[in-house]
């Protein structure tokens, strides 16, 4: 696995060397920046995995810095400021940052806040669909990816709707992974239809009973697509890919 690379941005040399150090120190590659073009300047040499960006630069702004950087990058980018009012916190949401951490701050709480969105992006990136895999195969069934077609082991085609359809592919790409309701929701871009954290959880759930009714012996006690307690979903069919031609 790599090692994360990170970039530590800020204007204050005392504070970017203990974060740096710091980082190094807990296992990532930390690479030191000071302002908006040391960080592109870093962007175009290599990969970077997440970006910690203090708001006040001097002359410059992290808010409208990562304004700009969303546009063009998906690196994840947690906020570093003094300024911890709600307002500025919403800020930066508002701009597209995964985080907000306010200064003072405890060293291990920044460490636990960096390797929950590297997570965050690392699940994500998993949930995304391989278009390269054509065939899918697990408990008998197969998913056909070109044609978008699911076959039972009895042999019949099983007519699934554009989200039921969706929803196996985040499961089929993740098989034994219990995925929270936030995360297939993400995948499924059901967060961006307006509805709360709450409605869009309400949504998977009546999705899976949905997708459990068409691939389940028996739905009301499901083989395949379990609720694993206190987290989610897990699909626990084995499952075999085939590569397209």
């Amino acid at each position: 696995m790599a090692i994360p690379r990170l970039l530590v941005v800020d204007d204050d040399v005392e504070t970017r060397g203990m974060m740096t150090q710091f980082l190094h120190q807990s296992g990532f590659i930390a690479l030191p920046c000071d302002s908006e073009h040391s960080i592109r300047a870093q962007l175009d040499a290599g990969r970077v995995d997440l970006i910690l960006l203090d708001v006040m630069l001097g002359d410059e702004n992290g808010v409208e810095i990562c304004e700009r950087l969303r546009r063009e990058q998906d690196v994840p980018v947690i906020l570093v400021s003094a300024l911890s009012a709600d307002h500025h916190r919403m800020a930066g949401y508002q701009v597209g940052a995964d985080d907000y951490i306010a200064k003072p701050f405890n060293p291990e709480l920044l460490l636990a806040r960096v390797r929950a969105v590297l997570h965050r992006a690392q699940r994500s990136a998993s949930l995304v669909y391989r278009r390269s895999v054509s065939t899918f195969r697990f408990a008998g069934w197969s998913y056909d990816a070109k044609l978008d077609e699911v076959t039972s082991p009895q042999g019949y085609q099983v007519a699934l709707s554009r989200k039921e359809t969706a929803l196996l592919k985040v499961l089929l790409a993740n098989p034994h992974i219990p995925l929270t309701r936030e995360e297939i929701a993400t995948s499924l871009d059901v967060t961006g239809e307006g509805q709360g954290a709450e409605a869009s959880g309400r949504a998977i759930d009546v999705l899976v009973g949905r997708l459990r009714g068409k691939i389940e012996n028996d739905p009301k006690h499901p083989e395949m697509l379990r609720t694993e307690r206190g987290t989610g979903y897990v699909f626990t069919a084995d499952v075999q890919t085939e590569e397209a031609s």
